[in-house]
């Protein structure tokens, strides 16, 4: 039997945010969605880690933390953690293609489609960014219609438009 892959989380609480949060030996495996019960995490890692351990653990988690409230307050643009997400070579091609795209900017699944050179493959691409197990850092809120509009996102399109506006601020400050 495989040995059991260790997850640790914490929930991250700043201002009116509260996301759980999870990372591997290897990495940030899970950033969850706005105000989202710790099932959302346990559900998905009893999924993409059958039998791994979920262990509460604030402190190692204090660097990703850091980061994204960095984020949260418009003051990081980039993350410089390493992340460990766990899906299909073609998932993983479209949330590589994801931190491509630059703060403060949007592109269409189109875009992404043809960024990964699968042009034909743009319904596949919004399955495999719905199902991108880190929000935020791997930044799927940036991918719109093609109509320009907002759609749907795992973690609401409350969050989507908080973050797109976090960055449309934080866009015009020089760094």
């Amino acid at each position: 039997m495989k040995p059991s892959t260790i997850i640790y989380w914490t929930l991250l609480t700043h201002e009116n945010w509260s996301i759980y949060i999870a990372a591997t030996p290897k990495g940030l495996c899970f950033v969850g969605s706005q105000k989202e019960s710790f099932k959302e995490m346990s559900d998905w890692a009893g999924k993409r880690y059958p039998n791994s351990q979920l262990i509460q653990d604030d402190a190692y988690l204090k660097s990703y933390t850091e980061e994204i409230i960095e984020y949260l307050q418009g003051a990081r643009q980039s993350f410089t953690l390493p992340s460990d997400y766990k899906g299909t070579s073609f998932q993983e091609a479209v949330w590589r293609a994801l931190c491509e795209i630059p703060y403060g900017s949007t592109c269409t699944y189109s875009d992404i489609a043809t960024i990964i050179q699968k042009p034909a493959s743009v319904r596949a691409v919004g399955t495999a960014i719905g199902a991108n197990p880190i929000l935020i850092t791997v930044p799927c809120h940036r991918v719109i219609g093609k109509n320009g509009k907002l759609t749907g996102y795992r973690g609401g399109l409350e969050m989507k438009t908080a973050l797109l506006d976090i960055e449309k601020a934080g866009s015009f400050i020089i760094r």
